[in-house]
């Protein structure tokens, strides 16, 4: 019973953390008129997530590094390569498929989903806006370093007690699924193209991150209705962004906007924090929600035009298109394969 109300009390205050670091980071974004406001927010929630206990200096440099690293060669990679897609897709292909290999063997932590995201997110922004090609690297500098203050002051705030600090289990580690890791590059690879090709900068801030989001999660998946489900749950992400749009619409102010996220923070990141196998789901669907909402309230060029119905058909198409080429071209081992029973 103690070992329960320890684990309870966990993630209480993991949750609380995840809340208050994404309620004030995103509300200072948008106040500070960040043109991407949920990107420092969904970096913190990453960190927070990732441990019960505060990242060490030497790690938080680590992954600071890593982040920014990869967004220096991805935007080096953009502007050597953007009129050569046939020279450029396939170096798109290698790092996300590096990425999805590191992921499969739990080695890396949040640093790797982050690197992922911002090798989505430069190559994109460089090529569909050349205005904002310039200051790619100073918004993912902004997010990186606010994500790294807002964690840290969340475990100030909420620290976890001194008798629990050495009871800080290894992260588990597997053998590569190479199989696997290069199923999900091909699928986010695809939707990276679609996007490109569409030349939509809505979606292409929705898609690839919805679908990389997902594909960590399908291995949660052990039949039919449990991806029925992830898709779900994902989807209600959206939903609820929306829902919180008409409200900000309705009595528009910061505070609104601080109230909003927070109670979005704790419905969603209080069970993204719990230790379930449901974890990763509800925090892929916390990952829509600040994506979509901070869209909605973003400054980014077209971004307030495109209504939510949109927005959210992006969601449910990015979904469902991941779930089926998941099944189609994921290995027999893999969990993918009691999908389609």
């Amino acid at each position: 019973m103690s070992t329960d109300s320890a684990a309870v009390a966990e993630q209480k205050r993991k949750g609380l953390r995840v809340a208050f670091a994404v309620s004030v980071g995103f509300t200072f974004a948008v106040f500070s008129g960040a043109i991407v406001p949920f990107l420092g927010p969904l970096f913190a929630t990453q960190f927070l997530l990732g441990s019960a206990q505060p990242m060490p200096l030497r790690k938080t440099i680590g992954a600071a590094l890593v982040i920014l690293l990869t967004g220096i060669a991805m935007m080096a990679l953009t502007i050597l390569t953007a009129e050569h897609p046939l020279v450029l897709l396939p170096l798109l292909g290698l790092v996300y498929f590096s990425c999805f290999v590191a992921q499969s063997t739990g080695k890396g932590g949040s640093a790797v989903f982050l690197a992922l995201v911002v090798a989505i997110i430069v190559p994109l922004l460089g090529i569909l806006n050349k205005e904002l090609a310039s200051s790619i690297l100073f918004i993912l500098v902004s997010g990186v370093l606010s994500a790294t203050v807002l964690a840290w002051i969340a475990h100030v705030i909420f620290p976890e007690p001194l008798a629990q600090s050495a009871d800080v289990p290894p992260p588990e580690e597997r053998p590569p699924a190479l199989g696997r890791a290069l199923a999900n590059t091909a699928i986010l690879l695809a939707s990276v193209v679609i996007c490109l090709t569409n030349d939509n900068l809505n979606a292409a801030a929705v898609i690839p991150i919805t679908v990389a989001s997902l594909l960590g999660q399908l291995d949660l998946a052990a039949s039919g209705r449990a991806a029925v489900g992830l898709v779900l749950v994902n989807l209600f992400g959206g939903v609820l962004a929306s829902i919180a749009y008409a409200i900000l619409d309705l009595r528009p102010s910061l505070f609104t906007i601080f109230i909003i996220v927070l109670v979005v923070a704790l419905l969603l990141g209080g069970r993204a924090a719990a230790p379930s196998k449901d974890a990763p789901v509800f925090a892929g669907a916390l990952t829509i929600f600040l994506i979509l909402f901070g869209l909605g309230v973003s400054p980014l060029p077209g971004s307030a035009a495109e209504s939510f119905a949109t927005r959210i058909l992006y969601v449910g198409m990015a979904l469902i298109f991941t779930l089926l080429f998941a099944v189609l071209l994921a290995p027999r081992k893999s969990g993918m394969k009691q999908i389609s029973a």
